[in-house]
């Protein structure tokens, strides 16, 4: 299920029919959750989505650091440039066309890299090649709780369903006093602001203290079935013509 736990001769011998690259980011959470939140969740849907799909389906070693400039007044958030960004994934993903691996999902946990992986799926869908779709899992949620924010209630919850251990918890009453109440700042349905700081004081857009670990496990449970069949829509669709 580990590309990188397999051997060349099992890849060429036994080709998978998708790969799923989880994509994420390391950037702050606030206080009470870890700076690699995005990549942690992504992960973990990818790797349930491999086992549950009723086809041969791989998990390729993460991207770990995406678009995450607006973060960059908060100590430990890393980011690429857009440009930097789109040109290692397309790489990555031709990477594996080359070894007959045609189907590919971008299973991404950052919203800062929705319109750039969105952007590097249809181009090179279109190349002919293969067959490119990127994956957010929050996006996938049909009737969600709570709206997504940032280290908020979605993100928190499904970090309490992957390890307890990973939410300080003990912050989260800190976390939820100087949040921001939405992502923005918006005068007539335009944000102008441009950076995270400038909006929240510590990071924090949601209400984190309205997470559970239950919520987290329903939330983690319902986008690894959305993957689930959006990997074996692929496999049994295959490539699209240009």
């Amino acid at each position: 299920m580990e590309l990188a736990r397999r051997s060349w001769q099992s890849v060429a011998e036994d080709p998978p029919d998708v790969g799923l690259i989880p994509v994420g980011s390391v950037e702050q959470h606030g206080p009470h959750a870890p700076l690699g939140t995005d990549l942690l969740i992504a992960e973990a849907i990818a790797y349930g989505g491999a086992e549950s799909a009723d086809c041969e389906t791989v998990v390729c070693p993460s991207v770990p650091i995406g678009i995450s400039a607006e973060h960059r007044h908060f100590a430990g958030s890393l980011w690429t440039t857009p440009d930097t960004f789109r040109s290692y994934i397309s790489e990555i993903v031709m990477s594996l066309v080359k070894h007959d691996v045609e189907s590919i999902v971008l299973v991404n946990g950052h919203g800062g890299n929705i319109d750039a992986l969105e952007e590097v799926a249809m181009t090179l869908t279109r190349q002919g090649d293969c067959q490119v779709v990127s994956f957010t899992w929050f996006n996938s949620l049909t009737d969600p709780p709570h709206p997504m924010g940032h280290g908020g209630p979605l993100e928190t919850a499904a970090l309490l369903a992957i390890d307890p251990a990973l939410v300080r918890e003990e912050r989260i009453e800190e976390a939820a006093a100087a949040a921001s109440s939405r992502w923005g700042e918006w005068i007539a349905g335009t944000n102008i602001a441009v950076d995270v700081d400038t909006f929240t004081e510590n990071g924090v857009v949601g209400d984190p203290s309205v997470a559970t670990k239950q919520l987290g496990e329903a939330l983690l449970e319902e986008a690894v079935q959305n993957l689930t069949v959006v990997a074996e829509t692929l496999e049994t669709s295959g490539t699209q013509s240009p």
